[in-house]
């Protein structure tokens, strides 16, 4: 396996700490090289190009470039949004003009990218790289009966014609490593559906009106949790039920697949920070 980077990205050092703790322990796991990526920052945010295009992708340069300083074959990130913007930086680099430009911005502060870096979700890394068989061996306490929504966000697998990852009608990657621990993935409505929180800060109502129609889905199917491999995805759907109002007895506790994994493999709830879940997911130990 190539030797990875891991990007944090902002959300999730700041506001997800389980999502960090939980991939770092299942990693190890795993047996995967990585080291954290040091001096890097935002990845230029999925916003950010709507204002400038050159800012956003000089940017996401900039933490490419530092990957390679440190020797990074691939950078690894947790959040979807950040995939997105680092994946379609490397794709907009390859033409020449384009990373002449940027770099003659990124020279103004010693740096230079030279594009032998490539981006991955961790999600891709595990399914990949590492294989589900991999990770099928080491969960040495498997869910029973546990009946799971997987929400795959909208940068997983989007643009498909970008990141090149899964199928983006009808993506099996996380539903395949969900169901590596023994719990069961469960087909919703709603499933390849954003969860809504990109028109918060404008129609705060319609935000958590999508989301509530996903959670609503999901609950309809027979989910007992849903399962998300994206930090912005993952505070929305849980906001959404403690903030927008669905009543303590219908909410559905929310966690990272890393805390899944880490779950079945036989790591213990601190372990994979489940304290942090704002809605009790205590419920799925009983399904261990």
């Amino acid at each position: 396996m190539a030797r990875y980077g891991l990007f944090l990205g902002c959300t999730v050092p700041a506001r997800l700490i389980a999502y960090d703790l939980s991939a770092r322990k299942v990693l190890e796991l795993l047996g995967v090289d990585f080291t954290d990526l040091e001096g890097v920052g935002c990845c230029g945010s999925p916003d950010m190009a709507s204002v400038s295009h050159k800012a956003a992708l000089a940017v996401a340069a900039w933490n490419l470039a530092l990957a390679e300083e440190q020797g990074v074959e691939v950078v690894m990130t947790l959040c979807n949004g950040c995939n997105e913007v680092l994946a379609r930086a490397v794709e907009a680099l390859k033409d020449p003009r384009a990373r002449e430009e940027i770099n003659a911005i990124l020279a103004q502060v010693g740096h230079e990218y030279k594009g032998n870096v490539a981006v991955k979700h961790i999600v891709r890394v595990l399914y990949e790289d590492v294989g589900v068989d991999k990770v099928r061996s080491l969960v040495k306490r498997p869910f029973k009966d546990l009946r799971v929504a997987v929400h795959y966000g909208c940068h997983l697998i989007r643009p498909s014609e970008v990141l090149k990852f899964d199928d983006p009608n009808a993506p099996r990657s996380l539903d395949e490593l969900v169901e590596a621990t023994g719990a069961i993935s469960v087909p919703y409505l709603e499933k390849l559906e954003c969860c809504g929180l990109p028109v918060l800060a404008v129609r705060e109502e319609l935000a958590y009106s999508i989301a509530k129609d996903k959670l609503r889905s999901a609950r309809e199917a027979g989910a007992e949790a849903i399962i998300t491999a994206c930090p912005f995805c993952y505070l929305h759907l849980e906001n959404t039920q403690i903030m927008g109002g669905v009543p303590e007895g219908e909410r559905l506790p929310v966690l990272h697949f890393t805390q899944l994994l880490g779950l079945a493999m036989g790591l213990e709830p601190d372990d994979v920070g489940l304290y942090e879940n704002k809605i009790d997911a205590s419920v799925l130990l009983e399904k261990l």
